[in-house]
């Protein structure tokens, strides 16, 4: 690793923190090599690289965060780069961290939502850090629950100090501060009614129109209505209930920037959600975000990791779920073998996520965020794997009877079915037909903020490159041509 030139101080706010932690420099660099690891990264620090920081100079990139990690694990407590005399690095490590506390947790993505707000570009070229997923589900799966989420009002404020009633020289009332901005603001059931309907909102909007399409303005109400809640107060019961639906929230925005290829950034709202999950009590659903992370895993091609992530989401609610997320779950662990080419595993966990919705019955109750896994859904999951498994016949059977019984409200959804149907008829010789539904999924797409979507068409027209001479593949070429 480059540093950059030395400075003439020397860092004794680093000097301090070492002596407190009994840190050797070599100890020290050791150990920040150790965490570069945890998230892919290959450093090559030493006794030497810690004396130069001492002198002065400043380590670039990642490592000022990955210092202040290793700091903050051996000292429990919260350490920024700032604190030690460190230059603030570009967010790329933060966010993938799963916080000790839920005022930590509150403290990280908070600042996550703030930064993203501002339309940092830079948040949305971070790359996905495979490694990055080991420690957060691990931590889930193993770690201690909070013991208390409970905030309690802030002290009262003499009238002559509230910020709302401060006078101007002449007498006349300032504008009043917000009330959602006013530290101990009480939150009420109102409150949380008020984010579960946004979330309804937005799910709706990403589900017709693609992630991109609202996804700022999901970040922006993150940053100036659910924040201010968490830092407000309330008592247990209501406190789970408000990081439970600050956690649907966050996973939301980190779905709505999977959509967009902003992969991350999304893997970063992800750990999040995850935290924020387990300060709610609610283990099904950080078992639902453990799935979401490994559908991104899976997208971007990494199958090992994404089945880890759905056994974790399974060991962690074990078989006491209702049977429409325990089929979830499964379908899940099944796409991840199906990417991976191991037919047997796959065909297995199939047979369990079907074998589970099977036994489902209307009167069941199902969590809101699963109710969209239905006999549609699993027909979906089903036509996926048989395409990554080539299987292309029974890939098409599921992809049309998804088709069927989908409703047109989940638009995108319907259109990557029609382009694993499209795939499979390709794969069965059916040039015409397979043209046709791809040309009506490249209309579609067309009118998404979608960036999965277009890379689905890019995928069948990386497949149909062999007939690309062939007057149905030149027709389609054509139309998809004046689409742009």
């Amino acid at each position: 690793m480059t540093d950059r030139p030395a400075q003439r101080t020397p860092n004794r706010q680093l000097a301090a923190l070492i002596a407190e932690a009994g840190f050797s420099n070599a100890g020290l660099a050791r150990r920040v090599d150790q965490l570069g690891l945890e998230h892919g990264l290959d450093l090559r620090y030493d006794k030497t690289s810690v004396t130069r920081w001492l002198r002065g100079q400043q380590p670039r990139g990642t490592t000022p965060a990955l210092i202040a990690e290793v700091f903050t694990r051996r000292l429990g407590r919260r350490l920024s780069a700032q604190d030690l005399g460190l230059d603030a690095c570009a967010p790329v490590y933060a966010g993938l961290e799963f916080a000790a506390t839920p005022e930590e947790a509150v403290d990280i993505v908070g600042g996550l939502w703030r930064k993203d707000s501002g339309s940092h570009a830079e948040l949305r070229k971070i790359a996905f850090t495979p490694a990055g997923l080991v420690v957060p589900s691990r931590d889930w799966l193993i770690g201690k629950p909070d013991d208390r989420v409970a905030r309690e009002p802030a002290p009262r404020v003499p009238a002559q100090g509230r910020p709302g009633v401060l006078r101007t020289p002449v007498g006349r009332p300032r504008p009043r501060v917000p009330l959602e901005r006013i530290p101990g603001h009480r939150v009420g059931g109102g409150d949380i009614a008020a984010l579960r309907s946004v979330g309804e909102l937005f799910r709706t909007l990403d589900d017709r129109f693609g992630g991109g399409h609202a996804r700022q303005a999901l970040v922006r109400y993150l940053e100036h209505e659910c924040e201010p809640m968490l830092r407000g107060s309330y008592d247990e019961q209501t406190g789970r209930r408000l990081f439970s639906a600050a956690a649907d929230l966050t996973r939301l925005a980190g779905w709505t920037s999977y959509d967009i290829a902003a992969h991350g950034l999304a893997q970063r709202y992800f750990v999040q959600a995850l935290r924020l999950a387990q300060a709610a009590g609610d283990r099904p659903y950080g078992s639902f975000v453990l799935v979401t992370m490994s559908r991104q895993a899976v997208y971007l091609g990494h199958g090992r990791e994404a089945v880890q992530l759905a056994r974790v989401a399974q060991q962690g609610i074990g078989t006491g779920g209702p049977p429409a997320v325990q089929s979830l779950l499964h379908a899940a662990e099944a796409r991840a073998h199906g990417v991976l080419g191991e037919v047997r595993a796959c065909t297995a966990a199939l047979v369990r996520a079907e074998r589970a919705l099977e036994v489902a019955r209307p009167g069941d109750e199902v969590p809101y965020w699963a109710r969209f896994f239905d006999e549609a859904q699993l027909a979906d999951e089903l036509g996926h794997c048989h395409r990554d498994l080539q299987q292309f016949r029974a890939a098409a059977q599921h992809a049309e009877r998804s088709l069927q019984l989908r409703a047109p409200a989940y638009a995108r959804s319907r259109l990557f079915c029609r382009v694993v149907l499209a795939t499979a008829r390709l794969g069965l010789g059916e040039l015409d037909q397979a043209c046709a539904l791809a040309t009506e999924a490249a209309t579609q797409a067309a009118d998404m903020r979608s960036v999965r979507a277009v890379e689905y068409i890019r995928d069948f027209e990386r497949r149909l490159e062999p007939y690309k001479d062939a007057a149905p593949a030149r027709t389609y070429h054509e139309k998809v041509a004046a689409l742009n």
